[in-house]
């Protein structure tokens, strides 16, 4: 399928073939499966692969350097990161966390040679203003950008930076209607600008995502989990009773506003309208992860909360559950367990989506190559029963009654959620293959890079596109067999 492309195209910025959507020529014959697409960086790979459809449940920037292992894919993304550049836009203008989005977003960017148009629009979608300078220096630089005279612009055609543009300046004017929150632009992303503004505009989130997607030149299927204008808000209870709300007072805390927020476990209505407290421009290090304080007792659970701290049990958005019955391979990521992975499971209907899918050929987890805050201690079967148990609760606001039989629930076996974990050689994740087993679950070891900065075994998208290569292979053996 033929694609207009602006790595190469745009000799010059002021030409009018330089267009906004930059979509495929050639449109969708009826009744065509649209999932099917191919996008520009499934050009190389052999033709049983390109077959080969996923539903990739991630979250943060863990999967992030293993997407070109999944050719058609669709990615199914969290919504409710409280850290970093959209704790400010959060607290300020509200709405659903876009961080993780953008940040799959860039990633999944064609790739375009250095200084080409595409590749300066990847530089400016995924540039930061400093955090090590004053609140005064990060405004002076974002009216740079803003107003056009940043340098981050050059090479990047009219049209396209008046577009971007534009939406940086309504985000702008939403931020001046606010002026007594005193936003902060400090470490402020400016992919999450423009994500949160198009958001604004459009009052959709999906519809920012497709406008991000057309400018880029991407065919990248990024699904929110939840389709809603307003913010989601997660929160854990621990063993011994405590709960703990917003996923970076799970995941990696800082100091915040919210720690004395009452909160109801009692089921309530499931809007997510209003907004919980927020602490101002919530600052982390990337790398502050694998040094963390243990929490001081296991995680039991996952919830969602409203404004007012009730419980709530949102649904889904309905495309990932269509995508559930229609792709081919499902994919738990790398990543953080329980604030990336387990809020796209904690949902009402996607437990009987993935265990009764018919076209699912294998449930895979790829095991962390060590655990951090949320997973101090996990072995692989702790992994694999966390999400056997979070899809098997119950997140219906009222049990269902049949008849005389009362209170009715479907527990499925662990092997109906996962039927591969995948695993570093090397991993600091214990991995009882016989335990594992006796799930079950099959076992795959692999062999992956050195990490650079902490020397530990890492997957890559050669290894992890092997694995799922054997895997394929294996059952469809076994469905041969007479």
């Amino acid at each position: 399928m033929p694609y207009f492309d602006l790595s190469a195209s745009q000799h010059n910025p002021d030409s009018p073939g330089s267009s906004v959507f930059d979509l495929p020529t050639q449109p969708h014959r009826a009744g065509e499966n649209r999932s099917r697409q191919l996008t520009p960086t499934q050009t190389h790979r052999g033709h049983d692969e390109l077959d080969t459809s996923f539903v990739v449940v991630s979250g943060g920037t863990g999967c992030n350097s293993i997407v070109a292992a999944f050719g058609n894919a669709c990615y199914v993304l969290p919504v409710s990161d409280d850290g970093g550049s959209s704790s400010e836009i959060i607290r300020v203008l509200g709405g659903p966390s876009i961080g993780d989005i953008r940040s799959r977003l860039v990633r999944l960017i064609p790739p375009a040679p250095p200084s080409s148009p595409l590749d300066r629009i990847r530089n400016l979608l995924a540039y930061r203003l400093p955090t090590k300078c004053t609140e005064r220096e990060a405004r002076d630089e974002w009216r740079d950008i803003v107003e056009g005279r940043s340098p981050l612009w050059t090479g990047i055609p009219n049209d396209r930076k008046e577009m971007i543009r534009g939406l940086l300046v309504y985000f702008e004017s939403e931020v001046l209607k606010r002026a007594h929150k005193n936003f902060s632009f400090l470490n402020g992303s400016i992919g999450n600008y423009f994500l949160s503004a198009a958001t604004e505009f459009f009052r959709s989130l999906p519809s920012a995502i497709f406008l991000f997607s057309s400018i880029t030149n991407s065919q990248a299927n990024i699904l929110p989990v939840i389709v809603t204008n307003h913010t989601v808000t997660i929160a854990a209870e621990l063993e011994d009773g405590t709960k703990l709300v917003g996923q970076c007072e799970i995941s990696h805390p800082v100091r915040s506003s919210v720690a004395d927020l009452s909160i109801s476990v009692e089921p309530t209505r499931d809007a997510l309208d209003g907004n919980v407290g927020r602490p101002a421009n919530v600052l982390f290090e990337s790398t502050g992860k694998d040094d963390y304080e243990p929490l001081e007792s296991r995680i039991s659970r996952l919830f969602y909360i409203n404004a007012y701290g009730n419980e709530i049990h949102p649904s889904p958005n309905p495309d990932y559950l269509h995508n559930l019955g229609q792709k081919d391979v499902l994919i738990y990521s790398c990543g953080s367990l329980w604030t990336s992975v387990v809020p796209c499971l904690a949902l009402r209907g996607v437990a009987s989506a993935i265990a009764r899918s018919r076209s699912l050929r294998a449930k895979v987890l790829l095991l962390n190559a060590q655990n951090d805050r949320e997973t101090d201690g996990y072995k692989a079967v702790d992994y694999i029963s966390t999400i056997s148990r979070t899809l098997n609760a119950s997140y219906q606001p009222q049990s269902q009654t049949y008849g005389g039989l009362g209170r009715v629930t479907t527990t499925y076996p662990v092997s109906a959620f996962v039927t591969h974990v995948v695993y570093l050689k090397n991993t600091l994740v214990e991995v009882d293959v016989g335990k594992v087993v006796a799930m079950g679950v099959k076992c795959v070891e692999v062999t992956g890079p050195s990490d650079e900065r902490t020397g530990l075994p890492k997957f890559d998208a050669e290894c992890v596109r092997k694995a799922i290569q054997g895997i394929l292979s294996d059952e469809a053996r076994l469905n041969d067999r007479p």
